[in-house]
C-alpha cells in the first residue's frame, strides 16, 4: 500500500468531490514513475502515450514495481513529482492514467489535469490585518478538519503548532514556530490545499504568529512523537 492507495478508501471515481480533491492534492506531490517511449537522453524525455477512446493519455505509476509490473517487464521510464507530470501532460493536451489495477487507480482526461494545474498555481493570501478571532464554524470543521489534518502533519518539524479560526466573515489558518525564511513555502502549500477543497463563505486565508491563542479555535497537535530509548543488550547467555 502507498500514500495514495490509504486515500482511496473509495475508488477515485466513485468518491465524492473531497475526497477526489484529497487524492489529487497528494498526486501532485507524489514521485511518480511515468512511461518513456525510450531511455532518455540528458534533460529530454518523450513520455509514451497511449490513444485511448477518451483521448491521449501518458502512464505512471507511484513505485517503478507497479509500472513494470504493469508492462510485465521493465520499461524506460522518468521519475518526477505529479505536479511536474501535469504540467507536461497539460502542455501537450494529454490526459493521465495512474496506478492502473492499484487501489489507487485514476484516469484523469486533459480538462482534469488543467484543473489540477490551476490550483496548483493558487497563491496565499497572507492575513496579517484580520478582524479579531473566534471559533470557527461548524461546517467549516467538518470540510477542512481532517483534509488541513494530514496536510499539517506533512510539516511536522518545520512549524510548531496550527490552528484553524473564524476572522470576521471568513477564517484563517494560524501558523506557529516556523522559520521566517519557509513562511513563503509553507503559505503556498497551505494555499495549494486550500485550493483542493470546497470554497468556503468568506474565504480562508494563511497566517503566522506567536502570540497567545484565544480558546475555541481548533488547534491541530503536531507533537512530534520522542523516539523511544534504547534497550539496554541482555548480558551474554549462561553457558551450561
Amino acid at each position: 500500500m502507498t500514500a495514495l492507495d490509504d486515500l482511496a478508501t473509495t475508488p477515485f471515481h466513485d468518491a465524492d468531490a473531497p475526497q477526489r480533491a484529497r487524492m489529487l492534492s497528494r498526486l501532485a506531490d507524489t514521485e511518480l514513475a511515468v512511461a518513456l517511449v525510450a531511455e532518455s537522453a540528458g534533460d529530454q524525455v518523450e513520455l509514451r502515450i497511449f490513444p485511448l477512446e477518451g483521448g491521449p493519455v501518458a502512464l505512471a505509476c507511484d513505485t517503478e514495481d507497479r509500472l513494470a509490473g504493469f508492462f510485465g517487464g521493465p520499461v524506460a521510464y522518468a521519475a518526477m513529482p505529479g505536479r511536474v507530470l501535469a504540467g507536461l501532460l497539460k502542455a501537450e493536451g494529454a490526459g493521465l492514467l495512474v496506478n492502473p489495477g492499484q487501489p489507487s487507480e485514476m484516469l484523469l482526461d486533459a480538462a482534469m489535469l488543467d484543473w489540477l494545474t490551476g490550483a496548483l498555481a493558487a497563491a496565499p493570501q497572507a492575513a496579517e490585518a484580520r478582524l479579531r478571532l473566534g471559533s470557527p464554524a461548524a461546517e467549516v470543521v467538518e470540510a477542512l478538519a481532517q483534509p488541513l489534518a494530514e496536510r499539517l502533519g506533512d510539516m511536522r518539524g518545520l512549524i510548531a503548532g496550527a490552528a484553524l479560526a473564524g476572522a470576521g466573515d471568513g477564517h484563517v489558518v494560524l501558523i506557529a514556530g516556523a522559520d521566517p525564511a519557509h513562511h513563503p513555502a509553507i503559505a503556498k502549500a497551505l494555499a495549494e490545499a486550500l485550493a483542493f477543497l470546497p470554497e468556503q463563505p468568506g474565504g480562508v486565508d494563511v497566517s503566522f504568529t506567536d502570540a497567545t491563542l484565544p480558546p475555541g479555535i481548533l488547534r491541530f497537535d503536531l507533537t512530534v512523537e520522542a523516539p523511544e530509548p534504547p534497550k539496554r543488550p541482555k548480558g551474554p547467555p549462561i553457558l551450561r
